[in-house]
């Protein structure tokens, strides 16, 4: 009886040892404030060789969306499958002071709201799902769900943690406004301060690949923050992207790097980049970060474990500053669609997902959530409702896309995407109805020949907003 039992016991540890294998790793890498035509493969002359591979070696979506048209909400909704009206996390966790050349003291920074907010305790995201099948899980880069400890990511489910915790920093101070903000996992640290801060994300995914590559199935999520303007108050530094001067050699010469301005946010008589050096900076960046990119497809290619590896790449909101969104109206923070509609590959070759393919089915951020249960057989929690859905057999072109409509709220911008069409409010400002089927550009506006259209996305729009209104209140936004 001791025989067989040890038999037993041993098959189902060669079972659960093979199901461990055949679960595929997941690279999430997710850039920031990157514009929707900033490939290499679209050719507007930006220099990115690894995410143009992810792109002839896997799917391109031309229809994908993040969940908020700025970083914070949109890193929430990526990491919770919930709308951010849902999780609690719908504006920034961030200070404004800085705007007008304030900066901070550490005694006085310790009690705002950038240092003391942070997403509700309660939310699960996929690290935590994802360790109930013995996934091992890192992130490097930036996090900016709070800084306080029990928000910070191996309070949350991760297992090692580098990075920026708030929405932008210096890229060799590692400061934001002059506070260290750098941390490994649950300490402040200033161990690396005058290292290219992409360099050093990349040092660390690295060295989580070399340790877990061959040992455990495992989830990398590397947010760069490239190509985020640097967050720095000297207006020479805040005007633009630092990026390392090789990678700005690989671009044309700019003939003035600097001019004087009137007036810089809080600086009179400032020194700023020009615009053509502008533009330089933040393409130099993005070729920065897709540089490391490329080191850790090799590197997941020399352990042989590529291949089913799920690589998902895009940007956490729409371009700013150097960034081309062509041909979609707006930026980042806006609710046009060049705010929140956003480029993403996935390569994901065991997972039957189609080489040098381009898909255009309406997609989303919020889907990763479950999609990421599905392929590695993790249970999605209970009674957490979610609103993503299992994206796979639609990037395989197998069927349509289960989405059908998407909405979006900042303070007063509003927009509500059901089924092509379009329904932008710009506070009063600008918007109106839109075919996106004919017009991605959001440049005729179909608000008066299509009144019961219109009508109609704003009834569904009523609709999401009550659904949301009657959700479990989550902080820190929302008044219970």
């Amino acid at each position: 009886m001791i025989r067989n039992g040890v038999i037993t016991l041993c098959l189902l540890t060669m079972t659960t040892a093979l199901q461990a294998a055949d679960r595929p790793n997941i690279l999430l890498i997710v850039s920031d404030d990157q514009g929707y035509n900033d490939l290499g493969i679209l050719g507007n002359g930006i220099i990115t060789p690894a995410l143009d591979r992810l792109a002839k070696e896997g799917t391109r979506l031309t229809n994908f969306y993040v969940a908020w048209p700025a970083c914070t909400p949109s890193r929430a909704g990526l990491l919770t499958g919930r709308y951010p009206q849902r999780n609690g996390i719908y504006d920034m966790i961030r200070n404004e002071a800085p705007d007008y050349g304030h900066k901070y003291s550490a005694e006085e920074y310790d009690v705002t709201f950038e240092r003391i907010g942070g997403m509700d305790e309660r939310e699960i995201i996929i690290p935590r799902m994802l360790k109930s099948v013995s996934y091992k899980s890192g992130i490097y880069g930036k996090w900016d769900l709070g800084t306080l400890k029990r928000y910070l990511p191996t309070s949350r489910g991760f297992d090692d943690f580098y990075g920026l915790v708030n929405t932008g920093i210096d890229y060799y101070t590692h400061e934001r406004y002059g506070v260290p903000s750098m941390y490994r996992n649950l300490t402040k640290t200033e161990e690396d301060k005058g290292t290219y801060c992409t360099y050093l994300f990349e040092r660390e995914a690295m060295r989580f690949l070399e340790q877990h590559a061959t040992n455990d199935p495992f989830f990398l999520y590397v947010p760069f923050n490239a190509p985020h303007g640097s967050s720095a108050l000297e207006p020479e530094i805040r005007s633009t992207v630092q990026a390392p001067d090789e990678f700005k050699k690989m671009y044309p010469a700019i003939d003035n790097e600097y001019r004087e301005v009137s007036s810089f946010r809080y600086a009179e008589n400032a020194k700023v980049v020009t615009p053509e050096a502008k533009v330089r900076d933040y393409r130099a960046a993005v070729t920065c970060m897709d540089a490391s990119i490329g080191k850790m497809l090799a590197l997941l290619e020399e352990k042989k474990i590529l291949d089913n590896t799920i690589v998902i790449f895009f940007s956490d909101n729409g371009g700013s500053g150097g960034a081309d969104n062509a041909p979609l109206r707006g930026h980042k923070s806006q609710t046009w669609e060049g705010g929140i509609r956003v480029p993403c590959l996935i390569r994901w070759p065991d997972g039957d997902v189609p080489a040098d393919s381009v898909n255009d089915e309406f997609l989303t951020s919020l889907e990763l959530f479950p999609s990421f249960a599905s392929a590695t057989g993790a249970k999605l929690p209970e009674n957490v409702p979610l609103d993503g859905y299992d994206w796979w057999s639609a990037v395989r072109g197998e069927t349509k896309s289960p989405r059908s409509e998407m909405f979006w709220k900042r303070k007063d911008l509003i927009g509500a995407r059901v089924g092509n069409w379009k329904w932008v409010d710009m506070g009063g400002a600008s918007g109106g109805l839109f075919d996106l089927a004919t017009d991605i550009g959001e440049k005729k506006d179909l608000s008066k020949k299509q009144p019961d259209v219109l009508k109609m996305v704003k009834a569904r729009y009523a609709d999401w907003l009550d659904a949301m209104d009657a959700a479990e209140p989550r902080g820190p936004f929302r008044d219970f």
